[in-house]
């Protein structure tokens, strides 16, 4: 199978303290990927940036939602590297409940996370990518972006806009050969569920035999390393045993 020789390319992960985003930059790493791991525990990043070596990987807070930290974190970016080629969008969070019982400020959290930190660290990111063949924006929606599910409501709006903008961003940068992508997952063993019980969602992903947040890395290398003229649009991937939702 003929993909694109990885090494030396140039990726911001946010998110990248746990779960989805640290397998991702680790898998990345390993493809010789330079992978600047954004997130805000600090702390859990620079164990990772030292672990994986300091050439490889470099640790930078930021909490997305923030367009001044964006703004740093991708100036830091450019002055490091002059440029960049992957963008993987998968901070984000969930909070759990009846939309009629939900609370504003919880509200703003997810939109904040799921929604303002896509379009932000997009927004910066863009200008760093003309020009370098096979770029990609990569962003983690969910199964939730397609169906609604009970119970998830404010979740639910969050994933569903981020696919909508995806569909209309790609429609705009692939003139410029900048590809856009779009990732679904299912349920995962992450830390993901902000305030669900952990024996509820133990039992959960027990019962679906889950995915691993390493599985879900598999599916951005697979499609980064595609030919710069092959876009894997949309990929939608979920355990075997999960028919629902």
């Amino acid at each position: 199978m003929k993909m694109q020789d990885l090494a030396g390319k140039v990726a911001v992960v946010t998110g990248a303290s746990s779960g989805i985003g640290e397998a991702s930059a680790r898998l990345l790493v390993e493809e010789g990927v330079r992978v600047v791991l954004a997130a805000r525990r600090l702390d859990r990043i620079e164990a990772m940036a030292r672990e994986l070596g300091t050439e490889s990987a470099f640790a930078i807070a930021c909490d997305v939602g923030d367009m001044g930290q964006v703004t740093a974190l991708f100036d830091q970016v450019r002055g490091r590297f002059g440029g960049l080629d992957l963008l993987f969008n998968n901070a984000g969070l969930g909070i759990n409940g009846p939309f009629a019982d939900s609370r504003p400020e919880d509200w703003r959290t997810q939109i904040d996370a799921n929604l303002y930190g896509v379009l932000n660290c997009t927004h910066a990111a863009i200008p760093l990518m003309r020009g370098r063949e096979g770029a990609m924006i990569s962003s983690v929606s969910s199964v939730g972006g397609r169906y609604g599910i009970e119970g998830w409501s404010v979740y639910n709006a969050t994933k569903f806009a981020v696919v909508g903008f995806h569909d209309a961003l790609r429609k705009e940068l692939g003139p410029d050969g900048i590809r856009v992508s779009v990732i679904e997952p299912g349920a995962v063993w992450t830390e993901w569920g902000h305030n669900v019980p952990d024996d509820t969602m133990r039992q959960r992903r027990e019962s679906l035999d889950a995915l691993h947040a390493e599985d879900i890395a598999q599916a951005l290398v697979y499609s980064f390393a595609q030919p710069p003229r092959v876009l894997v649009e949309e990929i939608l991937v979920r355990p075997v045993r999960q028919v629902q939702p």
